[in-house]
């Protein structure tokens, strides 16, 4: 959450620098990154209200808890990348169009600062969205990151517009372009696992690995059938199957399934419950089952 409103803050500063340096500067590249600053505003407030609702625990209504609405605000931002970077890319084929004077020397000064201040927010907030393992999170903070290529882009054309003088009057406007395909790759690198993830994509095999493992190291479990992982916000839930002597009394296979759901919850803090299916034991699913287990 400090890490979200740490960029909203930022972002808001850095938008208002920017805008009016572009326009007193007469750099259309400068003023569509300020354009770019103010989608990162609302972007990190949604990231802000969907992690927000997604730590809510769980009701009624919503037995499995609210986490889904974290990556539902991971998959919004990542949209709202796309229409920053198609915004820039119409207004600087318009500016394309439209002859007009080479930027303003100062312009790169702030941009320097916006590169830097950018790519430290970017190692902050990346840094906070691996620690918790939060889609939201780390889409947010790479829309720090396209900020900053942004803005390291339009240095690069202004600069040569400077240098080249007349006749290069426009390759801030090509810097701009260049930095809206980076950012449409980014939005889309990022929308990958946000959807997957709504979805209920497998996670990273090690996490079943890990299941797998941990549950047949259990007394009692004789083999292991289907295991089923699905991540919901900062959690994980897993559905599995568990094979058993069949001639044990419904109380013992009962202990047997609980010491199997503690074992694996302990083994890993994110595995937030463990649904558990009890299979009587036969040497055919013994055969089947056995290389699940090793």
């Amino acid at each position: 959450m400090r890490s979200t409103i740490i960029g909203i803050a930022a972002n808001a500063v850095l938008a208002v620098i920017k805008g009016i340096a572009g326009f007193l500067g007469n750099s259309y590249a400068l003023i569509a990154d300020a354009i770019e600053s103010t989608s990162d505003i609302l972007s990190s407030l949604i990231v802000w209200t969907g992690l927000n609702i997604a730590s809510k625990p769980a009701d009624e209504d919503h037995p499995y808890g609210h986490g889904k609405a974290e990556p539902l605000a991971a998959t919004i931002v990542a949209l709202m990348l796309l229409g920053a970077a198609l915004v820039i890319i119409v207004q600087s084929i318009k500016e394309l169009k439209v002859p007009h004077h080479a930027p303003a020397s100062f312009t790169l000064a702030v941009l320097v600062i916006v590169v830097l201040t950018k790519e430290v927010l970017f190692r902050f907030v990346i840094n906070v969205g691996e620690t918790t393992q939060s889609t939201a999170v780390k889409t947010d903070a790479w829309h720090h990151r396209s900020d900053a290529i942004t803005s390291a882009a339009a240095f690069i054309g202004i600069s040569v517009a400077l240098v080249g003088g007349k006749g290069y009057e426009s390759a801030d406007d090509w810097a701009a372009l260049f930095a809206s395909a980076i950012i449409i790759f980014n939005a889309f690198r990022l929308i990958r696992p946000a959807i997957g993830e709504l979805m209920d994509e497998a996670p990273h095999p090690s996490i079943e690995e890990n299941i797998r493992k941990t549950a047949g190291s259990v007394k009692g479990v004789m083999a292991l059938d289907k295991c089923h992982v699905r991540k919901v916000g900062f959690d994980y839930y897993a559905d599995l199957d568990i094979v058993i002597d069949g001639n044990l009394s419904v109380k013992k296979g009962h202990d047997i399934s609980h010491n199997v759901k503690n074992a694996v919850c302990d083994s890993d803090s994110r595995i937030s419950n463990v649904l558990i299916h009890i299979e009587p034991y036969s040497k055919a699913k013994k055969k089947v089952n056995k290389e699940k287990i090793d």
